[in-house]
């Protein structure tokens, strides 16, 4: 188990982010809670992101406050309008309570570049002419200080006039930088005069060409969450050694509010990769078939996959917020996933890998409607009428000829129940020349029809069925971790530890007739085989069924233990 996890029966949640809060409303340091959740546009949003989505949007709702979503849009080069689209779609999907509108930090600006200049006619700034490599040069290391740029002591009016001149567009990408002058010797190699604005040749996705200068996310992100009125900004972990320089910007600018800046742990996750920038290499190199596939951690891909959005909240809710690192097992969310599945989600039967099984003794041409329980959990579910008739389809795998002594399901000689049918004795095997199994014979008894046995006899195995005559063909796709390695992020190359085997194609699937009827985003559970819901690439004639989580829950039983 995880030291990132805690148990939310105990009464209220309490962490060192909702203590703090309590003490500064306590204290008069804030009238009230204003948080903000501000992507950067340059991806898709992943689970990880999800946890500050709920911790935020979350705190918030506790205290009586607001949140903001924010899209902190400073780097042109690398954000899309798709990107904004996805993040706020998958912001409503996750149902966190926000209903305000949406903010950008380039509606700032022309206040974020008056600030720029206020930095330098204080004698705080100065535009540089270093190139990337020397400013990196210059830095120094974590041992040895930095040394000065020979561009440092420019007068104000000279740093003006060259901010001036970057805005209107004189010099190229990289010619030129403004940074702040604090102390190339601080041990903290944030502050050694970190750049605030660059020059950017790229049309922004909401201001198209009107800048080409643009400010770095560490001058934007203070500046707008004072703008915004933030009182408790809310980061994870990397971005603690950047405290520093948000503190100092924000005691060096005339903010209208006094924001502070407080960091969590991330969220890892066994099996997972949740960096941004090997989720988009993913993407672009092919690996996987974009943002919203089913086996990425990306929220879109986890409601592709069929998972809800209450399971996302409540895995979520279940990890502690504090600075320790610590890494979830990823059963535990499919343990969430599958909780409430398993309550509310109808049963169907489709047989994934089709074997052919002919009923010998059972009237040719007559087909019956057998009636069948829609959830065993859930009486007010009701039932349904399925069809059966002489040939039906089982699961290939529910059939051994040579079969061991405790192989309770189909071999010859053998009675098993068909669920909510018959019993039925295999009496012959059928194969090709290449000596595969191709049918089954098999008799049934008709006394045992809904599966009830009138004398009594015992039979161990309940196999799930389709009638040949009605089934639906449908393409099944079933998925596994993308990555072997419990910790992908520690391989020297992480698609070294890719799974060539996270994504199993079946296309000769057989469907009973009610799957037919399955909505979009609906997830039903296909019997003893675990949860799965429709895909968009289905069409009326070939549905696509997406496997949200299997039936077992590994998670559960490892609580069990203790």
């Amino acid at each position: 188990m995880s030291n990132d996890t805690i148990d939310t029966d105990n009464g209220p949640v309490r962490d060192f982010v909702r203590d703090q809060i309590h003490e500064d409303l306590a204290n008069g340091a804030v009238d009230s809670v204003v948080t903000r959740f501000p992507p950067e546009p340059n991806g898709y949003l992943h689970i990880g992101h999800a946890k500050s989505i709920c911790l935020n949007f979350g705190i918030a709702s506790e205290f009586g406050g607001h949140c903001n979503l924010r899209f902190d849009d400073t780097n042109p080069a690398k954000e899309d309008q798709e990107f904004i689209d996805a993040i706020q779609a998958d912001v409503k999907w996750l149902d966190v309570g926000w209903d305000g509108e949406v903010r950008y930090a380039s509606e700032n600006f022309e206040q974020l570049y008056d600030w720029a200049e206020h930095l330098i006619g204080k004698g705080k700034a100065y535009v540089d002419d270093l190139s990337a490599g020397e400013m990196r040069d210059y830095r120094g290391t974590l041992t040895e200080p930095g040394k000065n740029s020979p561009y440092r002591d420019r007068k104000v009016d000279e740093n003006l006039d060259l901010f001036r001149r970057m805005r209107a567009g004189e010099f190229e990408d990289g010619e030129r930088v403004l940074r702040a002058k604090i102390d190339m010797a601080a041990g903290n190699i944030n502050l050694r005069d970190p750049v605030l604005y660059r020059i950017v040749s790229a049309p922004h996705p909401r201001t198209g060409d009107a800048w080409c200068i643009y400010p770095t996310y560490d001058f934007a992100h203070g500046q707008t969450d004072a703008i915004e009125g933030i009182t408790h900004s809310l980061c994870t972990l990397e971005f603690e050694d950047h405290r520093p320089l948000y503190d100092w910007l924000i005691e060096n600018l005339p903010v209208p509010a006094q924001p502070r800046q407080y960091e969590f742990s991330r969220l890892n996750m066994t099996h997972t990769i949740l960096s941004k920038r090997l989720l988009t290499q993913l993407v672009e190199e092919g690996h996987v078939s974009g943002w919203d596939d089913p086996r990425m951690p990306t929220v879109s891909g986890l409601r592709r996959r069929g998972v809800p959005a209450s399971a996302v909240r409540d895995f979520i809710g279940r990890l502690a917020i504090s600075k320790s690192e610590g890494t979830v097992e990823a059963a535990m969310m499919e343990h969430c996933i599958r909780d409430p599945l398993n309550d509310r989600a109808l049963r169907r039967m489709a047989v994934l890998r089709p074997l052919k099984m002919v009923i010998e003794n059972y009237p040719d041409g007559q087909v019956e409607e057998l009636e069948v329980t829609n959830n065993p959990r859930d009486e007010t579910a009701g039932t349904r009428m399925v069809p059966f008739c002489r040939e039906i389809w089982v699961e290939r795998d529910d059939f051994m000829e040579d079969a061991p002594k405790k192989f309770f399901r189909l071999s010859p000689g053998r009675e098993v129940r068909l669920r909510s049918a018959y019993f039925v004795t295999c009496t012959d095997v059928i194969k090709n020349g290449a000596g595969e199994v191709t049918e089954l014979r098999c008799t049934y008894d008709p006394e045992t029809r809904g599966g009830a046995s009138p004398d009594g006899r015992k039979v161990k195995g309940t196999l799930h069925w389709v009638s040949a005559a009605h089934a639906i063909d449908a393409e099944v796709r079933l998925y596994s971790p993308l990555f072997q390695d419990e910790n992908p992020d520690a391989a020297e190359d992480f698609l070294s530890t890719f799974n060539p085997d996270s994504l199993e194609v079946l296309t000769d699937c057989k469907l009973e007739p009610m799957l037919a009827d399955v909505t979009d985003g609906q997830v039903v559970q296909f019997e003893r085989l675990g949860y799965f819901c429709t895909d968009p690439d289905g069409t009326a004639d070939m549905p696509v069924f997406n496997r949200t989580v299997g039936l077992r829950d590994s998670f559960a039983k490892a609580m069990a233990r203790g």
